[in-house]
């Protein structure tokens, strides 16, 4: 008696337990369905807001929905390796950027392992691998397998990190798959800022710390590349209102060198103004052009040696509206990079209100950092995150609590990615999306109504039968099968697990899997039955000589189920949660739920011998 007490406690604490997880997904539809019902999006806003802790609660505990239920962005992305094999060389010559064209080239049709391309290339052309790489004493195959072992670290580094970006923005449950030696595959479910999401994976968040030359120097470095230059391509025809170079001078009131108000020529000093305090820019019509050329390998080969030209991330704004980028010549050997950072946050500047991002460095960056503004007061520090200058401050005095600051963002919502990409830290080398699809929610909705539909069906049909085949006993199967799915639902609502058309799939065969545990129990109880044996001790001994039965067929299952979850990818780990849930939910379902109500049943003179057809 008191056994039969526990397991009925133990059924009620379940119970009470699932619709308590369940509950915000509930109140999560039923607000979503409030909030569409106004007409007035005054009257949305208004509820929104008097209801926002509520609405905000239920929305992050409530059940999430798969990319297939929900839409959003599924991506490929592909780790630049060769980008990381150039870091890796230490004798950058002609002859080596000229293999590393070549093997590019080759990789981008084959789609080859990059080492093992660049390592036949350097037996072919009869170089070894250790004029450029580690050191001269390696062997060619050493060299190859380190290259091999940071690529296959790259792309696990790179997996994890954009794994931490995305969860630091807060999508729930990613799926983010490694395919082949540098791609990886990304599912984001509920994604609705695309371009956000894009520019946050891609950024490679590349820190650097990098002195500014003087600006006689810059003039010079310009003057340089203008004598090479004698052509350049033209641009594509630019809107003749666009605001001309000399108008971008007035900044401060006017430049010095005058700029063609064409919007190309044919030497960068036609879309390049200098300003009288020094300042090189370009206006923002001749932002990509310039970009272009300071790109060129044969441009950075004029440059004086370790320096490199560089535009600003943002651009500077006129009274009159007008937008230019300034540009600064900066040693190209970093002072100190972003692998120091320890913690980053968004905030608002204490003096101008804008948007920055303040950062803190471990123990020896704050060493290094001291050192470096110590014996540089009085001179430009430029901090350069993937590229783009961001701020170029005067050092004006020895900085020793290893503090900085990002400013020049435009907004809040930029400054925190900032802050997450910082935090997430730097992709060992540069990502780019070669496919992006985006699944809207009407297909969502679509999936969600036949998925539901086949479930519904499902359930009535197997309810159905056992009702007519069972009659009373039945009817008990059917309730233990809705506690069945009640716990399945609650138990991925309650880990924040993501609910997909294959869970679909799995809940559908785990209502199958529950019914057969019943069919196994009912027919050795008729069986008892028919043997002469009461009612009482028929259900008693059914169970008994059912058990080991069902027992064995759900840990097979359980192990199946675990397998596919292990070695499975994508929308087979998603069949394999839910029917793992579903398997242990059946076994408590069949071989106790059941046993309670018959026991609850024959001690109050509900059921007798025909209750079992």
């Amino acid at each position: 008696m008191k056994n039969n007490r526990f397991k009925l406690l133990l059924i009620v604490v379940v119970t009470l337990v699932s619709v308590w997880s369940i509950w915000p997904t509930y109140r999560d539809y039923e607000l979503s369905k409030k909030l569409a019902s106004f007409h007035s999006s005054a009257d949305s806003l208004k509820f929104a807001i008097d209801n926002r802790a509520e609405i905000e609660h239920a929305r992050e505990k409530s059940l999430k929905l798969g990319l297939d239920l929900r839409g959003g962005m599924h991506l490929v992305m592909e780790v630049d390796l060769f980008d990381l094999i150039e870091q890796k060389a230490w004798n950058k010559d002609a002859r080596f950027q000229q293999i590393m064209a070549s093997v590019r080239n080759t990789a981008a049709n084959s789609g080859e392992n990059p080492v093992e391309l660049l390592a036949a290339e350097f037996k072919k052309q009869n170089i070894p691998l250790s004029r450029y790489f580690y050191d001269i004493r390696n062997t060619d195959q050493e060299i190859v397998d380190k290259l091999n072992k940071e690529s296959q670290d790259a792309l696990v580094r790179a997996k994890e990190i954009i794994r931490n970006r995305i969860d630091q923005y807060g999508v729930a449950e990613p799926v983010i798959l490694t395919q082949g030696s540098r791609r990886l595959v990304i599912e984001l479910s509920g994604v609705t800022d695309e371009v956000r999401v894009r520019k946050l994976l891609k950024g490679t968040a590349k820190l650097e710390f990098k002195l500014v030359k003087e600006p006689e120097a810059l003039l010079r470095a310009i003057e340089s590349v203008n004598v090479m230059m004698t052509e350049v391509p033209a641009a594509p025809a630019a809107a003749d209102s666009v605001a001309s170079a000399p108008a971008a001078a007035s900044a401060d009131s006017s430049a010095s060198t005058p700029v063609a108000s064409r919007p190309f020529g044919k030497k960068l000093s036609e879309v390049i103004g200098v300003m009288k305090n020094g300042m090189v820019f370009t206006p923002e019509y001749a932002h990509d052009y310039v970009a272009s050329v300071l790109s060129r390998e044969d441009v950075r080969a004029r440059l004086p040696q370790d320096t490199e030209l560089l535009l600003a991330a943002k651009p500077e704004v006129t009274e009159k509206g007008e937008k230019f980028y300034p540009i600064y010549l900066v040693k190209k050997t970093p002072e100190l990079t972003g692998g120091v950072i320890t913690e980053a946050k968004a905030t608002f500047g204490a003096q101008d209100s804008q948007p920055e991002v303040t950062m803190s460095m471990n123990e020896e960056g704050t060493s290094k950092w001291a050192r470096i503004t110590g014996a540089n007061i009085g001179r430009q520090i430029a901090i350069v995150l993937d590229g783009a200058v961001y701020s170029a401050p005067v050092v004006q005095s020895r900085i020793p609590n290893g503090n900085s600051v990002i400013n020049g963002i435009s907004g809040l919502e930029e400054a925190k990615d900032l802050e997450i990409i910082l935090k997430a830290g730097a992709l060992p080398a540069p990502v780019r999306i070669l496919e992006e699809r985006t699944v809207g929610p009407s297909l969502g909705s679509d999936y969600i109504h036949a998925g539901l539909l086949s479930l519904v069906w499902g359930f009535t049909a197997v309810a159905i039968f056992m009702i007519i085949y069972y009659n009373k006993a039945g009817l008990a199967a059917d309730i233990a099968l809705v506690l069945n799915i009640l716990i399945v639902i609650s138990v991925l609502a309650g880990f924040s697990a993501s609910l997909s058309l294959p869970g679909i799939a799995g809940i559908v065969l785990t209502m199958g899997m529950a019914v057969d545990a019943n069919v196994l129990i009912y027919e050795r109880i008729r069986e008892e039955l028919g043997e002469g044996k009461s009612l009482r001790m028929a259900i008693d001994a059914g169970y008994d000589r059912a058990f080991s039965s069902i027992l064995d067929s759900h840990v097979t299952t359980l192990a199946a189920a675990f397998l596919l979850y292990v070695y499975g990818v994508g929308p087979v780990q998603g069949f394999a949660v839910t029917l793992m849930i579903g398997t242990g939910a059946s076994l408590f379902t069949a071989i106790i739920v059941t046993r309670v109500i018959f026991g609850l049943l024959v001690g109050k003179g509900f059921m007798n011998e025909k209750s079992f057809g």
